[in-house]
């Protein structure tokens, strides 16, 4: 039998097999008639809105194996960049809605939960999410949701956004919404998620080894770069520098640990060259990262009831970059009147948090120049113990 295929907008698809009497009939799409619009706690006809947004539903939104929201927004809406900065778990992706709308204040979007706005716990402007301070792993207003809770998201991203949250949505809106209970549903969903991260591996980088790169030393000192006058009291001296200072009088054994002499010193670089730390072995770890959540679903046409509770373990990838994280979440619905509801709605989350320190970007007033270490260096560990 053929069959012809009619489609149009807003209509659902029809398959009619081809007959000389055949007649067709379409049928109204019911879902995307009935499309809303989330601002804050009011339901806008789609049809009836003028400004601009952009709809994603959470499950599409949702990375299995990255515990953060914010992260999963990239790519998913035209105009809407995500930059991630740190790969540090809470620490808030550089995100644009409308582009760079001020040019020495924040330009970062707002963040409505349920028709709460989330304030960040600490101002970080686009700079400082890059300046390596341990004050960006509390920058995220978010890192307490379960992604497992999330509904859909509203991205507002025209100026009409201002006249519903003010001026704080002058770089746009992201409203979130979190999953409710149905009238006539019952139900309890449960999400595991297990992720192994193995140790990285210098097979797949191109970094000298320490003979190569004592090669290079050499030659550095031999140019006059590497002498005790310039390392005596430069902030990375390296290997040179830690040799230096073994030429120095110990108080504590009332000698010099070393020498100052050519064979000393030979035989100290000697060492240097054969010693190839594997750093990926003592920073890194291989593990595995597992994330539980559970949610109980129920309701009648009077109440409607949701409620979730999550936790995640990960035992960090670099040492020292533990972290532990605890949510739960409740909606409850009550309809009083046809026309009148009540709705209750709660959240809360715990995390308990190690990560391995770094400095704060450092400028020179007198030369200009602008040094930073790592955002959240995994050399700490190594350094401090």
């Amino acid at each position: 039998v053929r069959m012809l295929s009619f489609s149009f907008i807003g209509y659902e698809v029809q398959d009619v097999a081809i007959s000389p009497q055949m007649t067709v009939r379409m049928k109204p799409s019911s879902q995307q008639l009935e499309e809303v619009v989330v601002t804050r706690m009011v339901r806008t006809d789609k049809r009836l809105f003028t400004g601009a947004t952009d709809q994603l539903k959470g499950e599409n939104v949702k990375i299995d194996g990255m515990a953060e929201i914010s992260r999963g927004l990239e790519g998913r809406s035209a105009g809407v960049s995500v930059q991630n900065v740190s790969g540090t778990f809470g620490t808030a992706p550089k995100i644009r809605v409308r582009g760079a709308t001020s040019i020495y204040g924040d330009s970062k979007p707002l963040w409505v939960v349920d028709g709460v706005i989330m304030e960040d716990i600490a101002e970080v402007s686009a700079d400082d999410l890059s300046s390596g301070d341990a004050i960006t792993l509390v920058s995220s207003a978010i890192a307490g949701l379960n992604p497992d809770d999330i509904e859909s998201f509203q991205i507002l991203k025209d100026g009409s956004a201002t006249s519903i949250y003010g001026a704080r949505a002058m770089a746009g809106v992201i409203v979130v919404t979190t999953k409710r209970g149905r009238a006539g549903t019952s139900s309890i969903n449960y999400t595991g998620e297990y992720t192994v991260r193995l140790k990285p591996s210098y097979r797949n980088f191109n970094i000298m080894n320490s003979q190569e790169q004592m090669g290079v030393y050499k030659e550095m000192e031999q140019n006059g770069w590497l002498t005790y006058a310039k390392l005596n009291r430069a902030a990375s001296s390296g290997v040179y520098g830690h040799m230096y200072d073994l030429f120095n009088y110990d108080p504590a054994t009332g000698t010099f640990p070393m020498e100052n002499t050519p064979e000393m010193m030979n035989r100290y670089l000697q060492d240097a060259e054969m010693r190839n730390t594997n750093w990926f072995d003592e920073l890194f770890q291989t593990n595995v990262m597992h994330n539980h959540s559970i949610g109980v679903t129920a309701g009648t046409e009077k109440t409607q009831f949701y409620g979730s509770l999550s936790a995640m373990f990960d035992p960090g990838w670099s040492k020292q970059s533990k972290v532990n994280r605890y949510t739960t979440n409740l909606n409850v619905t009550h309809r009083i009147l046809p026309n009148l509801s009540i709705n209750l709605g709660s959240t809360a989350s715990y995390r308990k948090q190690k990560a391995p320190g770094t400095l704060s970007q450092e400028l020179d007033v007198v030369s200009g120049e602008v040094r930073r270490d790592f955002d959240i260096n995994p050399y700490s560990y190594a350094l401090n113990t």
